[in-house]
């Protein structure tokens, strides 16, 4: 017996989300989806014990993993995702061997992921809680006793997340994950367009101090709101651009159809991987080097690789430069900082660190979009075999696994890795322009709502509601 059947027994044991003895309606679909949002934005409020308030500077990792610190959600899908990566990652390096389109291999390999989700929730759950978050005055005289309580209870927070993601999927519309980082993006959106509004600097300050650069300054003050719209209509766009490879049905008397197979053809995944990646690079710096030191030859040299300051903020060092950018709201002292700011210890200019940062992202999507298709069957191959077991070829070859594999071979690798190319690349300029929710957040929420929408349409639910058709179609 090997040790991933001893982690499959023990998570044979835990509980599951008993998928529905019926098809649900779709107005039982709906109760679902609501319901659990609800529950989400009730654990996303709610303070744990312990803390005294919110901790800032990871406000893109927030979004990204639809988290919010010093609240249940601390790690929001974080574990999950990055569980999901691990195992993938082993698998695909050959350190396990699971088939994943054998029923059997695959539900081993669910439940060894959700064993591990919940080991990483309550890693992460120490981390944050140990670093990151403001410890409450009730329990100053034992910070220790804080750290414990608030660990335990954001891990539990994260693990009843990564069920009610279970929930949506199996009774509600779309996935968990997607409503939730649907949801935290909705909202950071929101928040900060009244912020660009009514807040300090915003556009009525901007005009209540008059002068001839008043109106100049409140579009400058505006720039993340067009550069969110901007970030909104190129995903649109590259949703909606297909490439069109033309097949016909065996014995179809020449009918002739189109398989389309889309610019962004992982979809927003490999965007998820790389961010839950650079959340954890900059989380594990916090943990492992704030207020360390490691000397040679006399000189310490943890600040050249991550300097983390007195408010536990990764600064400066190699890993700094794989950190989201924070442009924030005021874009007019980002662009002074790209300008003119170079960090403490090694003097890297940020204009260097916003380019370093979105290659990173545009080059780990790369990376994760081809991890993906392999364990996902959307490589070539498992195409080919899908079309070749419904009786397709491709229009004007004979009907043969070899040439309907070599056929896609000219698609599907190229689509992968421009697609997830583009989208890293998408994510990482909106983040530099400071859109809303971030870019990456804006990109993956648009995204997500464009196949809830098809989902939606699959399900005949505007023939179903015309008013709810008049409002999206």
């Amino acid at each position: 017996m090997g040790i991933t059947d001893v982690f499959y027994g023990l998570g044979k044991f835990l509980p599951t989300v008993s998928p529905p003895v019926r098809p649900p309606t779709v107005k039982e679909r709906f109760v679902w989806t609501v319901a659990v949002l609800v529950l989400y934005f009730v654990m996303y409020n709610t303070t744990v014990i312990g803390a005294k308030e919110r901790g800032g500077g990871l406000d893109f990792l927030q979004v990204i993993t639809a988290s919010k610190i010093g609240s249940l959600l601390t790690t929001g899908i974080g574990p999950i995702v990055l569980a999901s990566i691990f195992l993938q990652l082993f698998n695909g390096a050959g350190l396990l061997n699971f088939n994943l389109r054998d029923p059997e291999q695959r539900e081993k390999f669910q439940i060894l992921q959700k064993l591990l989700a919940i080991f990483i929730a309550f890693f992460e759950a120490y981390m944050f809680a140990s670093g990151r978050i403001v410890i409450s005055d009730a329990f100053a005289s034992n910070p220790g006793l804080a750290i414990m309580l608030m660990a335990v209870q954001i891990a539990i927070g994260s693990i009843i997340l990564m069920y009610l993601d279970e929930v949506v999927t199996k009774y509600g519309i779309g996935s968990g994950i997607s409503l939730f980082i649907a949801a935290g993006v909705s909202f950071s959106v929101v928040a900060g367009t009244v912020a660009l509004f009514v807040g300090d600097g915003g556009v009525l300050d901007a005009f209540a101090s008059g002068g001839a650069d008043a109106i100049a300054n409140a579009l400058l003050i505006l720039l993340p709101v067009f550069s969110t719209i901007l970030v909104f209509l190129v995903v649109v766009y590259g949703e909606g651009t297909k490439v069109e490879v033309p097949i016909s049905f065996a014995g179809g008397r020449g009918t002739v159809n189109s398989l389309p197979f889309p610019l962004f053809y992982v979809s927003n995944i490999p965007v998820i991987f790389a961010a839950a990646l650079i959340m954890n690079i900059q989380l594990f710096s916090i943990f492992a080097f704030a207020g360390k030191s490691f000397e040679i030859g006399g000189v310490n040299i943890i600040p050249y690789i991550a300097y983390v300051d007195t408010n536990n903020r990764l600064v400066d060092g190699v890993l700094y430069l794989f950190t989201p950018l924070h442009a924030g709201t005021n874009i007019i002292s980002y662009i002074n900082l790209l300008a003119n700011y170079t960090t403490p210890v090694l003097g890297i200019p940020e204009w260097v660190h916003a380019i370093t940062y979105i290659l990173f992202l545009s080059l780990t999507s790369v990376l994760f979009g081809l991890f993906w298709v392999e364990t996902a069957n959307m490589d070539a191959k498992s195409i080919a075999d899908q079309l070749m077991q419904s009786n397709i070829q491709i229009t004007g070859f004979r009907r043969d696994p070899r040439i309907m594999l070599k056929r896609l071979e000219e698609y599907i690798p190229t689509l992968t890795i421009l697609g997830s190319f583009l989208i890293g690349l998408l994510a990482g300029f909106a983040d530099l322009l400071g859109a809303l929710g971030t870019g990456t957040g804006i990109l993956l929420t648009v995204g997500i709502f464009y196949r809830m929408y098809i989902q939606l349409k699959q399900m005949n639910v505007f023939e179903l509601y015309p008013s709810l058709a008049g409002m999206l179609e």
